[in-house]
């Protein structure tokens, strides 16, 4: 780390979030003259270009890779269009203990008054909350599922290496070939699709201006200047905005700038749900390293720099702010830029290279917030690529996260995608699948599948709030086998999925009609030619996924109530368990309803004597495999608006957190608003038998059938301190992976760490630690979010 860097990371990480109103004026005055004026896609892609003519823009001390989405550094926008926050919004925001972002009375006041009159009723959440049935909003409301979409727009989105050789004047040819081609004779969709290559065409400009306006200030800054090096760093950043985005890169430094002005111009544009992210950054830089280390115009060490200030650059841009319950189950700075690595290429080769390596250097030695890598580790993924993410993973960062390379590609090949853009495809965000640069691959929600067992033991009442939120599916006092209770089960879980994907399906219109992305649009496959907007079909591939939350605390609950209330084929059955009187459904509900006051013994017998699922154990296991099939049986293959379908993961982020709250006491002995197990791990606590009884559970889930899964794994520091224990780890995720699994990532903390920075938080403002997809600063989480972590189970190798 340079003094260049060294600065820059100080000002970064020392930055503090805060709320600028710019761009919610600039629209909201925008809207008011040319609203009905144009069709929608020219309305947003005319807004787009007012945007980048506009608004602020800053060049800093030390930079060498430009551009912000705010004024300045961690200032990050409003989209009223989307979510108009209310002064109270606002206001809660800056005043909250964890994840504030700062604004100024004055600038509240100027909201209050010029943004949300106007955008009250318009915005895309008024929309969704005017016009959804009261049986959603209950469901809703009860802590069933969440909606992704009432706030942000749709995402994922993950480019390929297109940008890279294609320049914006490249793709305004294309569009303009495309235009000439259009049929109205024959394509009633003509004049439809016309409309929408206008609008790519002004956004292709509106970037291009963008970066003209870095250059010009980058000139002027270098006039003023005194010293001679940063004055010729100013003009070189001046040609490198003036060749890119308009041309296709040619050298490293044009590559990084050309990726980041992309990425800017889509999360201005709209604030897609987790952002953007480059995909394979390091097979997508690596022939530009090559060739300029080749001819002498470039070092290692001066590309490390250059990576290390984008690195700095993604980390100065958190997540715009949240309201209602996404706030709730989602506080984080973490925008979740997602950095793959390794991996294969598109013709089936290995996609590790030496900017592989290098990026995980710069990870590991600016250890920031975002972006945050992912190593993709393959069947001829070489030994030392791993071992070396390994010693990054040893450092306690929580990141890197590893993914099965060719799991990823069979959950792709399984849905119908072509091999090689399965293999270009991999994860971004958490650990959602896609094919990227071809695909809007669209997380929709969570799924809180423990919730729905338990409106089946309430016969569709939802405890918490006393609403009937599900069918009646029969008073569970009078099932009178395990098998009645789980049908009930499937009956609730196909009724709530149906709801959530009904006015999923409206929202997704809605987003097609009102919100176009025509910017985003001309930089993924096929929108081009089909002449259709990013959420209007216009991908090669459409995909819509709900994450399910909860499989751990779901399977160890049935399982408890196989075991102690319904009994168990005695052949199978736990020695100890099988020699107690069965508990009635009656005792059982009445001390779920008490949250187990003055129960504490049957508690103890359903937590202790229980199977639980994450010990390789098939009584659970099978559990968790019967309520996996269930879940996909619900959710994949329901249509969604653009001629494809529905997908399921396991994915919760933090919203196993929120869950917990919305849940009361569980049949595996959890108490009332306690976390939920997180991801496809196991219950917190449950998993006693070590690491490798994890993984052979996990491995009894199809996980291809899936588009990702997510394995949470804790180790003590002193576990992976040797060169020997590195080895372990990655023996560990090869043998997991050879199971077919999906995903694993780990802590490496002790509790004692983490007890210290709750008590002193300023001695630790630096501790990463891995929440879930992603990486967040231990002291910026609330405290339910520090007491799951530290719940975690800590293992260490046998």
């Amino acid at each position: 780390m340079n003094q260049r860097i060294w600065n820059l990371r100080k000002e970064s990480f020392g930055a503090k979030p805060a709320i600028s109103i710019e761009r919610a004026l600039l629209e909201t005055e925008f809207y008011r003259e040319h609203y009905g004026k144009h069709s929608l896609p020219v309305l947003r892609a005319l807004f787009f270009r007012h945007l980048c003519e506009r608004k602020t823009i800053y060049i800093g001390a030390h930079e060498l890779i430009v551009g912000e989405r705010g004024p300045a550094p961690k200032v990050v926008p409003t989209f009223p269009e989307l979510t108009c926050h209310s002064a109270k919004d606002l206001r809660i925001l800056n005043s909250r203990e964890m994840a504030r972002y700062s604004v100024s009375e004055t600038d509240i006041a100027t909201y209050e008054r010029e943004v949300v009159p106007y955008w009250k009723g318009r915005s895309m959440r008024d929309r969704v909350f005017g016009n959804v049935p009261q049986e959603w909003k209950n469901a809703y409301e009860s802590g069933l599922f969440t909606e992704f979409m009432e706030q942000r727009a749709p995402g994922h989105t993950a480019l390929d290496g297109t940008i890279y050789s294609t320049g914006m004047l490249d793709y305004k040819a294309r569009i303009a070939d495309r235009i000439a081609r259009l049929d109205y004779l024959n394509d009633p969709l003509a004049p439809e699709r016309a409309e929408q290559l206008r609008a790519m065409d002004i956004a292709c400009d509106a970037v291009i201006i963008f970066a003209e306006r870095h250059a010009a200030l980058a000139e002027s800054m270098a006039q003023a200047e005194q010293d001679h090096h940063r004055r010729a760093e100013l003009l070189h950043m001046a040609q490198v905005c003036r060749r890119v985005p308009a041309h296709a890169p040619r050298t490293f430094h044009e590559a990084l700038q050309m990726y980041w002005f992309v990425h800017l111009g889509t999360i201005t544009e709209l604030n897609g749900w987790d952002a953007m992210s480059p995909g394979h950054l390091d097979q997508h830089l690596a022939p530009f390293y090559e060739a300029e280390l080749a001819h002498g115009t470039l070092t290692r060490d001066s590309a490390k720099e250059l990576l290390a200030c984008f690195w700095i650059k993604v980390n100065n841009h958190p997540a715009p702010p949240k309201v209602g319950v996404t706030a709730k189950e989602s506080g984080t700075y973490n925008d979740f830029t997602q950095i793959n690595l390794g991996g294969l290429r598109r013709d089936g080769t290995d996609g590790v290279n030496e900017v592989s390596f290098l990026i995980l250097e710069v990870a590991d030695e600016l250890h920031l917030l975002q972006p945050q890598p992912s190593v993709h580790i393959s069947s001829q993924t070489p030994q030392r690529f791993l071992k070396a993410a390994a010693r990054v993973i040893r450092n306690g960062y929580g990141y890197p996260s590893v993914f099965n390379t060719d799991t990823v590609v069979m959950q792709q090949i399984r849905v119908g995608k072509t091999v090689e853009d399965a293999r270009e495809g991999g994860t971004s965000g958490c650990i959602e699948t896609g094919s990227f640069g071809k695909e809007a691959y669209i997380l929709t929600g969570y799924l809180n599948v423990p919730k729905v067992l338990e409106i089946t033991l309430n016969n569709g009442t939802d405890p918490l709030t006393g609403m009937q939120v599900g069918p009646q599916t029969g008073d569970p006092r009078h099932f009178a086998t395990f098998d009645d209770l789980y049908a009930a089960f499937t009956r609730q879980l196909e009724y709530v999925v149906d709801l959530k994907i009904r006015v999923n399906n409206y929202i997704e219109r809605m987003y097609a009609l009102h919100s176009p992305a025509p910017f985003l649009s001309v930089v993924i496959h096929d929108c081009i030619e089909q002449g259709q907007d990013y959420y209007n079909g216009g991908p090669r591939y459409n995909t819509n996924y709900i994450q399910c939350c909860g499989i751990g605390t779901v399977t160890d609950s049935l399982s408890a109530l196989k075991t102690h209330v319904f009994g168990t084929d005695t052949a199978t059955a736990d020695a100890e368990a099988s020699k107690l009187p069965l508990v009635s459904m009656d005792e059982l509900l009445t001390a779920l309803a008490a949250n187990f006051r003055g129960k504490e013994a049957l508690r103890l017998r359903l937590w202790n004597k229980t199977p639980f699922f994450g010990n390789d154990d098939d009584r659970a296991d099978n559990l968790m495999r019967r309520v996996y099939d269930s879940l996909f049986a619900a959710i994949d293959g329901k249509p969604n608006t653009k001629g494809t379908v529905y997908h399921l993961n396991m994915l919760s982020t933090t919203c196993h957190v929120y869950f917990g709250k919305m849940l009361g006491a569980t049949p595996n002995g959890r108490l009332a608003h306690l976390p939920e197990s997180d991801g496809t791990s196991p219950s917190h606590g449950a998993d006693r038998q070590g690491p490798t009884a994890v993984i052979k559970s996990l491995s009894k889930m199809d996980q291809i059938k899936s588009g990702g899964t997510l394995l949470n794994q804790r180790f003590l520091p002193a576990v992976l301190a040797g060169e020997g224990d590195l080895d372990k780890l990655a023996q560990l995720i090869r043998t997991y992976f050879a199971m077919n699994g999906h995903h694993i990532q780990f802590n490496v903390v002790d509790t004692a760490t983490l007890r210290k920075a709750q008590t002193t938080p300023d001695e630790y403002r630096n501790l990463l630690v891995r929440v879930a997809g992603y990486s967040d600063y231990f002291v910026d989480l609330d405290a339910d979010h520090q007491e799951e972590i530290i719940r975690r189970t800590e293992q260490e190798f046998a």
